[in-house]
């Protein structure tokens, strides 16, 4: 009976593991698609052109249906901060399995 046992445990381990390579793999995929917004937004922030937006926003000037969350600073800072932790994130794990091989 334990031979049907192991048997089954790794199963369940391997339906796991399957499930959880494919999801990442998917998410890998996308947020690489992204890698140039994320460029591009981090730029936008430290630009002139940002701060002439914001400035506008802020006077009123821009239309009131416009979606603006571009402007908002910390939605930006907490795109981009959050990639970078996960691309350390992701070179630890890469580290860690490299050490380990």
């Amino acid at each position: 009976m334990e031979q049907i046992e192991r048997i089954k445990t790794m199963e369940e381990h391997l339906n796991k593991a399957t499930e959880a390579v494919k999801a990442l793999s998917d998410a890998l995929d996308l947020y690489t698609d992204a890698m140039e917004s994320i460029e591009t937004i981090d730029d936008y922030l430290v630009s002139d052109e940002w701060k002439q937006d914001f400035d506008d926003s802020e006077a009123g000037k821009l239309p009131k249906d416009l979606k603006c969350g571009v402007l908002s600073e910390d939605g930006i800072w907490n795109v981009v901060d959050t990639s970078r932790e996960l691309n350390c994130q992701m070179l630890d794990i890469v580290s860690t399995m490299l050490r380990n091989s």
